[in-house]
């Protein structure tokens, strides 16, 4: 289980609850981090979206431009604004909801 994620010196640590480390990668792999849950992490990279687990292996990817905005991750999901509507998904990226903005 996620607890924190560490960025110090170009790399990303992944750490539990206890501080310990889980794993770590560079930044310049993983490309830039946009947030996390206890479940997975977001990161963008030549804008394509990737979700990662708590070892840093890819669960999913797709394009920015499919996805919209990147505006959250909690739990098991993360919301994406994509013309004027708020789309949640889970750690895969797909859809489970969608509403409004």
């Amino acid at each position: 289980m996620i607890s924190d994620v560490v960025t110090k010196n170009g790399m990303y640590y992944i750490l539990d609850a206890n501080g310990k480390e889980i794993a770590r990668d560079w930044a310049s792999n993983t490309g830039e981090l946009l947030g996390f849950s206890s479940e997975f992490i977001v990161f963008l990279k030549n804008n394509m979206y990737y979700t990662r687990d708590e070892k840093l292996k890819e669960i999913a990817r797709d394009w920015k431009s499919s996805l919209g905005e990147f505006r959250n991750v909690a739990g098991h999901s993360a919301n994406f604004l994509h013309n004027k509507l708020i789309y949640t998904r889970d750690s895969k990226l797909k859809e489970i909801s969608r509403r409004w903005a």
